[in-house]
């Protein structure tokens, strides 16, 4: 009877231990902060590779655990680690700090009313030469908000991309991009810039959508248009039905950046306030 009270005792503490060795083994995605911009003739690429190399003991192994390499905004990667890893990366030069990928939120704020924009200024013709990076849900293209007719082609500074995967750009939307470091699509998702839940949609037409008839079920008629509806919108999807990652959005910065957006429009953030050096984004992107 002793020797089973023991082993009644000791079953539960033995399961936990195990438990927690397991999740202590677990690579879970970590964003790596290294500071500024690097050297133009640095590349960050093979740099983050070889800490990797050395932590992980091989080049395949340091291949399967990059996910990102960020260049353009600051020098850093996000890699999926176990917590040792993470601990060991910690230590090494160079490194400023390593912090566990977040998961962020929508978020809708009264953005024209903050920046005192009144709702009857008139577009200049110079605006159509203005690229507002989204990084949402992706937006829908067929939406009436961004129709181009009357668009130019691109303007000459823009150096990204489309990626047509069930999606469509035109001379309003000039380029989109989708990310997903998790690599899971729940219920709804499409590996696609295109929108799903309409966050994007409603706040690029926010920022950009031209001039629309707009209505509630037919009432409140009227006109509906974005702050800049003349400008150009660049499309990074970062956000999906489980959320928006951190190590995808300092991506799409750092892409927007080298595409060359003139402003990043981001309506998202976390549930809680968090101390500014354990949240990965404005710790990140304010190095100069």
């Amino acid at each position: 009877m002793a020797k089973a009270g023991i082993l009644s005792l000791l079953y539960p503490l033995l399961l936990s231990a195990l438990v927690l060795n397991c999740h202590c083994q677990e690579r879970k995605l970590h964003v790596v902060y290294m500071g500024g911009r690097p050297q133009e003739d640095v590349s960050v690429a093979a740099e983050h590779h070889a800490m990797l190399h050395r932590v992980l003991g091989s080049a395949s192994a340091a291949k399967d655990s990059l996910v990102h390499s960020y260049g353009r905004t600051f020098n850093g990667f996000a890699a999926k680690l176990t917590q040792e890893e993470a601990a060991r990366i910690s230590e090494m030069e160079g490194v400023i700090s390593v912090n566990p990928n977040r998961i962020f939120k929508h978020h809708t704020t009264r953005s024209w009313d903050f920046m005192n924009l009144t709702t009857d200024k008139v577009g200049a013709p110079q605006e159509s030469d203005v690229i507002i990076g989204l990084l949402d849900t992706g937006v829908w293209p067929e939406h009436p908000s961004f129709n181009d007719s009357g668009f130019g082609p691109p303007p000459a500074k823009w150096k990204g991309t489309c990626m047509t995967a069930n999606f469509t750009c035109n001379n309003k939307i000039i380029g989109a991009r989708y990310y997903n470091s998790d690599g899971s699509y729940y219920y709804g998702d499409i590996p696609s810039p295109r929108d799903t839940e309409g966050h994007g949609t409603h706040t690029a037409s926010t920022a950009s959508g031209v001039e629309v008839e707009a209505s509630y079920f037919g009432l409140a008629k009227g006109i509906a248009r974005g702050g800049v509806p003349k400008s150009r919108i660049a499309v990074y999807k970062v956000c999906w039905a489980f959320g928006c990652s951190s190590a995808d959005i300092l991506k799409a910065f750092d892409d927007a950046i080298a595409d060359g957006v003139d402003i990043i429009s981001v309506s998202l953030g976390s549930d809680w306030p968090d101390d500014y050096f354990d949240d990965p984004l404005p710790s990140d992107l304010s190095t100069p």
